[in-house]
C-alpha cells in the first residue's frame, strides 16, 4: 500500500490523503448488498464494490489534462500529449494501460463510446460490442422458457459480444491522431513486460471475486497458489498481453479481429465448459465501429445558455441525463442549484424526474439500427413541449405509478424492458493543447467481465479479459402478451448502454466548457447528472461536485450513499411515499472544466484511484 501511494504521488505531483482506508476497505470488501435499508425494498447490487476513499483536492492546469481511473494510465496519456500527441492519441495510450492495471473495468476485450470535439464539431464514435450472428432472442432463456439466473449468464460464453473498443479507437485515430499508432502502445507494453504494482482497489475486488477463479488462465494470473489474490504492491507482469499489444501496434485492429488472437477468443467462448457461446471468427472479422451524430440539447444553468452533448442510442445516457436536467429545471422543488448535500424536497423532485426518465428508457432505448426512434427522432424525448408535459406529473408526493410518455402521440410498438442489473466501466476525459477534447466511457461490463481470460497458448502468463456485454440486452425477448422488447437480443445488434460521456459548450460562443463521465452501470446516469448539476448550476469545482454524496433511483427505491445523508432526510423522503435504501455507491467520476481564466480544473472520484495529470 505504501509503495502504491508513493507511486501515485510521484507520478501525479499531487498529495493523496488516504482516509481510514484499512477500516473502510474491511467494511466494503464484503457483499455489495450490505447496506442499511428502510422500507420494503433493498437497493440493487452496486456495479463494483467499494474499496476505500482517497481524498483529492482537485487539479489545475493551463494547457492540457488527462483524467483517468488509474495514475499509471493518466501518466501514459500525458506522455503522449507531451510528445505532441492529440487527445485521441492520449486516449489510446490510456485504454491500453487500463487493460493491464484496471482489468476489472475495461480493456481490449470490451467496447467503448468516444465523444470527440476538434474545435469545430462533435463526433460520436461507437465501439459498442455486437451480438454474434448465431445469437437469438432466446439467448438467455433456460429450457423452461424462464430467464437464466443473472450471474450464470454473466460468467459464461453466452454473454460475450464482439469486442469493439480497439477498432473504434483506430477509426478515431485515423481522423484525429497526430502520433504514429504504434507509439501509443509503448507505455502499456513496457508496463506489461516490467510489471506494475497491484493497487488496493484491484486487490479488494479480486479478494471478493469467486467466479474468476473458475477460469484456469485468470486464476493462474491473478491469484497465488493458495487461492488468495496477490497482495497490494506485488509486481504483476503480463507478457501475454504485451505480445498481443505488440501485434495490434504493428497491424492495427486486424491483429485482434483476425489470426491467432481472434481464434483464441473464439475458442474461449465456444469451449466454455458449462454455457458455450456462438461468437465466431466471422463475427470478429466483420465487426465495424460506427460514427454517429452526437445528441445535443440546449440547457440553461445559473443564467447561462449551454449546449450539452452526449452519446446517442444505443446509449440511453444522454437522453436520460438530458431528461432529468430538463425536468428538474421545470419543477419548482428541483430548480434550486445543487451546492451541497441536497435536502428531501430537492431529492424528491430529482427522484420523480428520474423515474419518468427511466420509464422512457425502458420503453424506447435500443440499438437505432434495429429500433425506430419515437416520433422518428431520438431528440423527440428532449423536446421542450414534451418535457413541459412530463414535468407536470411531478407533484409533492411520490407518484404511485410512472409510465413512458408518447412523443408525437404514436402508439407504443414495444413492451417496456423489465429491471435488470448493469455493471462496471471506466471513464476518461482529455483536453489537449491543440483545442481537441474528448469524453470516453469504456467497459467490459461486469467487474472482470465474463470471467474469461484469453491466452494464445504460447506459454506466456496472463492475457486479457472478455466482456459480458450481451447481458445488457433484455433476458426476456417479449412480455407476457408476446409484445417484443426493444432491447431484446438479435444477431449483430448492439445492447443498450447507460454510458454517458458528456461534453458541455457555451451556447453563444461554442467554446468547450467541460468533459465529464463516470462508470457505474445504470447509476452512471445519476453520477453524471449530479456532477453536471453541481458544476453548471451550483457553481462548484469539478472536484467539489464529484465529492458530493451520490443518490439515484432506477425506478424503484430511492438510493442514498451510506453515511452521507442525515436521518431527517430519509424520514422526510419516506413521508413523501418513497422507500429509501442506503448503500455504498462507488462511482468513478472524472471531469475537466474550463475556469473563467481559461485554465483547466480537474476532478477525480475519491471513491476510486483516479487522478488528473497535465500541464
Amino acid at each position: 500500500m505504501g509503495h502504491f501511494m508513493k507511486e501515485c504521488t510521484k507520478r501525479t505531483g499531487h498529495r493523496v490523503l488516504v482516509l481510514a482506508i484499512g477500516a473502510i476497505m474491511a467494511a466494503c470488501a464484503g457483499s455489495a448488498d450490505t447496506h442499511r435499508s428502510t422500507g420494503v425494498a433493498s437497493s440493487p447490487a452496486q456495479p463494483e464494490l467499494a474499496s476505500g476513499l482517497q481524498a483529492k483536492s482537485g487539479w489545475v492546469f493551463s494547457q492540457q489534462a488527462v483524467a483517468a481511473a488509474n495514475p499509471l494510465a493518466a501518466e501514459a496519456g500525458l506522455q503522449m500529449l507531451r510528445a505532441g500527441g492529440s487527445a485521441v492519441d492520449a486516449a489510446v495510450a490510456v485504454q491500453m494501460v487500463l487493460t493491464l492495471v484496471e482489468p476489472q473495468s475495461s480493456g481490449i476485450g470490451g467496447g467503448a463510446f468516444l465523444l470527440h470535439h476538434d474545435g469545430r464539431r462533435v463526433q460520436a464514435f461507437d465501439g459498442r460490442e455486437t451480438a454474434p450472428t448465431g445469437a437469438t432472442p432466446q439467448l438467455f432463456l433456460a429450457g423452461d422458457g424462464k430467464p437464466l439466473p443473472f450471474m450464470d449468464a454473466v460468467a459464461s460464453g453466452l454473454s460475450v459480444g464482439t469486442p469493439g473498443a480497439v477498432a473504434m479507437l483506430a477509426l478515431a485515430h485515423h481522423q484525429h491522431g497526430r502520433l504514429p499508432w504504434a507509439a501509443l502502445f509503448e507505455p502499456a507494453i513496457v508496463l506489461a513486460e516490467q510489471g506494475f504494482a497491484v493497487s488496493p482497489r484491484l486487490h479488494t475486488l479480486l479478494a471478493a471475486e469467486s467466479a474468476l477463479k473458475a477460469d484456469p488462465v485468470a486464476a493462474a494470473y491473478f491469484y497465488q497458489p493458495d487461492g488468495t489474490p496477490h497482495p497490494v504492491g506485488h509486481v504483476l507482469k503480463n507478457p501475454e498481453l504485451a505480445a498481443v499489444l505488440r501485434g495490434i501496434a504493428a497491424q492495427g485492429p486486424r491483429a485482434l479481429h483476425e489470426g491467432p488472437v481472434a481464434q483464441a477468443i473464439v475458442d474461449k467462448v465456444r469451449r466454455h465448459p458449462k454455457a458455450p457461446g456462438t461468437l465466431s471468427a466471422d463475427d470478429l472479422a466483420r465487426y465495424q465501429p460506427r460514427e454517429r451524430e452526437a445528441l445535443c440539447m440546449d440547457h440553461t444553468a445559473a443564467a447561462k445558455a449551454l449546449r450539452i452533448c452526449g452519446f446517442p442510442p444505443p446509449s440511453s445516457g444522454a437522453i436520460a441525463v438530458g431528461q432529468i436536467l430538463g425536468l428538474l429545471a421545470r419543477t419548482p422543488l428541483g430548480a434550486a442549484p445543487l451546492t451541497g448535500t441536497p435536502g428531501a424536497d430537492w431529492l424528491h423532485a430529482y427522484m420523480e424526474a428520474s423515474r419518468l426518465a427511466f420509464a422512457d428508457r425502458a420503453q424506447y432505448l435500443a440499438d437505432p439500427d434495429f429500433v425506430a426512434a419515437p416520433a422518428g427522432r431520438w431528440d423527440s424525448l428532449l423536446d421542450a413541449r414534451y418535457l413541459d408535459d412530463r414535468a407536470r406529473l411531478i407533484t409533492p408526493a411520490r407518484a404511485p405509478q410512472v409510465g413512458p410518455g408518447r412523443p408525437g402521440g404514436a402508439p407504443l410498438a414495444h413492451a417496456p424492458m423489465p429491471d435488470q442489473p448493469e455493471y462496471g466501466t471506466s471513464h476518461i476525459s482529455i483536453t489537449d493543447r491543440f483545442g481537441n477534447a474528448l469524453a470516453m466511457t469504456t467497459t467490459i461490463e461486469a467487474g472482470f467481465g465474463s470471467r474469461l481470460m484469453v491466452n494464445t497458448g504460447q506459454g506466456r502468463s496472463g492475457g486479457f479479459l472478455l466482456n459480458n456485454q450481451l447481458t445488457d440486452f433484455s433476458f426476456a425477448p417479449s412480455d407476457a402478451q408476446g409484445q417484443p422488447i426493444a432491447n431484446r437480443v438479435e444477431p449483430g445488434k448492439r445492447p443498450r448502454s447507460s454510458m454517458s460521456p458528456t461534453l458541455v459548450f457555451d451556447q453563444a460562443t461554442g467554446q468547450l466548457l467541460m468533459s465529464a463521465g463516470s462508470p457505474g452501470g445504470a447509476l452512471i446516469i445519476h453520477f453524471t447528472a449530479k456532477t453536471l448539476l453541481g458544476t453548471l448550476g451550483g457553481g462548484l469545482s469539478p472536484q467539489a461536485a464529484i465529492d458530493l454524496p451520490n443518490f439515484g433511483t432506477l425506478g424503484g427505491p430511492v438510493m442514498l450513499e451510506a453515511g452521507r445523508f442525515p436521518a431527517a432526510t430519509v424520514q422526510a423522503l419516506q413521508a413523501k411515499g418513497h422507500t429509501v435504501s442506503e448503500a455504498p455507491m462507488p462511482s468513478g467520476l472524472q471531469a475537466i472544466q474550463r475556469a473563467p481564466d481559461g485554465r483547466w480544473l480537474g476532478g477525480a472520484d475519491p471513491r476510486r484511484e483516479g487522478v488528473v495529470a497535465g500541464d
